[in-house]
């Protein structure tokens, strides 16, 4: 039996990518990495505009097939809607990105529960929602590679981020067990855990030059991540290159993590 060509293993031509938080930042760097190795692509984002504009984007970039779609993650039917929405329209779905999130800074005494419970849903809940929905599609499908969003943080903390930390150590909680639920079924998940990019998430940190200094001195690097250093890994995990991993966390972080 010849074995398959390293180009051959990264290329995703006629597979179907749902990517969540699409509409920028990670979200739409990754989508933009899985088009250019040949995937189909549907963005979602909160914002019907927003997401339409970076498919739109996406297509003329690559000449694949992009489309974008308005759901809010922590919402069970519209999760379902739009996981029903790709089947109507691709007949399948090989990938799911889950990189919905957000972040809220303050010192834990300063912290809103309102505001804790937020960040929760968004970035735990509506990946598991998303995980939930798309579980029976792979399973049938017998393939299928999700890829959950973690964060440097999953591993480490960082003053003024409970809700964030609590989160995304929860995500890879999630990553773990849905590998090893999903095993028998060649179905793999993964997470991606980046370290301090410039996205718009981390804008606000631009305005306190003392702590965005503080936070790029916890890396290796000592800078920010380009959006497109990305794109590597997600096109790696969500590839047949990544055949035999699942349950793993690929950190992206600049050595933050490596400290």
């Amino acid at each position: 039996m010849t074995e398959p060509s390293v180009r051959d293993l990264f290329n995703l031509a006629g597979r179907v990518a749902l990517v969540t938080g699409g509409s920028k930042g990670l979200g739409r760097s990754i989508a933009l990495g899985l088009a250019e190795a040949g995937a189909a692509t549907v963005l979602v984002s909160r914002h019907a505009e927003e997401a339409a504009a970076a498919a739109a984007g996406i297509a003329a970039a690559t000449g694949q097939a992009s489309r974008g779609l308005a759901a809010d993650v922590t919402r069970e039917e519209e999760v379902t809607r739009t996981v029903d929405a790709v089947l109507k329209e691709h007949g399948r779905l090989d990938i799911l990105v889950n990189s919905a999130g957000i972040n809220i800074r303050h010192p834990i005494e300063e912290y809103p529960p309102a505001e804790f419970q937020q960040v929760i849903e968004t970035n735990l809940t509506g990946t598991w929602l998303c995980c939930r929905a798309v579980s029976r599609v792979m399973k049938e499908l017998h393939r299928g590679s999700v890829i959950n969003i973690g964060s440097a943080l999953s591993a480490v903390g960082l003053a003024e981020r409970t809700a964030y930390t609590a989160a995304k150590a929860g995500v890879l909680g999630l990553t773990r067990t849905l590998a090893l639920e999903w095993a028998a079924a060649g179905v793999r998940c993964n997470a991606i855990c980046p370290g301090p990019f410039l996205t718009e998430m981390n804008q606000p940190l631009l305005k306190t030059p003392v702590k965005a200094k503080a936070v790029l001195e916890l890396t290796a690097f000592n800078r920010w991540a380009d959006l497109h250093e990305i794109r590597g890994a997600a096109v790696f995990l969500a590839s047949d290159a990544a055949s035999y991993v699942t349950g793993a966390a690929l950190y992206v972080d600049g050595g933050w993590t490596a400290k």
